[in-house]
């Protein structure tokens, strides 16, 4: 089992952001680690309006939230496709969960992950009975995380041989940079293609060809986040793309400026 992401990969403009709030990221319990990648805790008190946005992983949240002048609430937010955006301000809280890509299906097995992606579902109409006072009231961290604990047990998860199937092949398009084609990824497993598009749709929410794109962009992301002086044209072929222009096209529409642009000017 992969150790938990400490990075802030995906988070655009991850120094601004965390000069203006407080983000932790705590492990969930033991027996829930096969399924929870991290917890996440961000508490902000801003004098004025902060527009976040991050990049999406192909993961799954469960995210209890406070905003300043709104009812807290709790939703579950399926794999976005593009850039995440969130306006903060004033004062507020959110304790989030975030599920291990293709692990969230355990927790709501009726139908495919492929269902919650794009969407953000408010509670009651998924997880009713979830306390938000348990989770949000608290100023204590580990009450926090005590909390999380015992609403995620609650909903005893069952193992589920073809969601860590899924996690794995998602860690291995991650980490592997051998890995550039989706019949690539399927050779490893020795499945079809078309078997391992139907595991990606009913355990991570997007296609293996999604996946493997998304961590390039992630990775160029950090590198312009990272480095003063970056070789474009290096970091594409190391990436796997055929090209420069490539690149630029996925990043510029994804992030919403080119690479050049950003790694230049940063954007908050």
């Amino acid at each position: 089992m992969a150790a938990a992401r400490r990075d802030t990969r995906g988070i655009v403009g991850a120094a601004d952001f965390l000069a203006r709030v407080e983000f932790r990221r705590p492990d969930a319990a033991e027996p829930l680690r096969r399924y929870v990648e991290h917890y996440w805790l961000i508490d902000w008190d801003l004098p004025e309006p902060y527009v976040s946005h991050v990049v999406p992983h192909p993961a799954v949240h469960i995210v209890f939230q406070r905003f300043e002048g709104q009812e807290p609430f709790v939703e579950v937010a399926g794999v976005q496709h593009g850039l995440f955006t969130q306006k903060l301000e004033g004062r507020g809280r959110v304790c989030g969960v975030k599920f291990r890509p293709g692990a969230f299906r355990p927790f709501a097995p009726e139908s495919p992950v492929s269902e919650w992606t794009g969407r953000r579902v408010h509670s009651p109409e998924v997880f009713p009975g979830a306390d938000l006072a348990a989770v949000l009231a608290p100023d204590d961290e580990a009450a926090r995380v005590a909390a999380l604990d015992a609403f995620l047990l609650a909903l005893d998860p069952r193992p589920d041989p073809q969601a860590e199937l899924a996690t794995a092949l998602v860690e291995r398009a991650r980490t592997d940079r051998g890995i550039r084609r989706v019949t690539e990824l399927a050779r490893t497993e020795g499945m079809s293609v078309r078997l391992l598009q139907r595991l990606f749709a009913g355990y991570v929410g997007v296609g293996p060809k999604w996946v493997i794109l998304r961590y390039r962009i992630h990775e160029a992301l950090e590198r312009a986040e990272s480095a003063d002086r970056i070789d474009w044209a290096a970091l594409a072929a190391d990436l796997g793309y055929a090209d420069q222009a490539h690149l630029v096209r996925d990043f510029t529409a994804t992030v919403g400026v080119p690479p050049a642009a950003y790694a230049a000017q940063g954007l908050s």
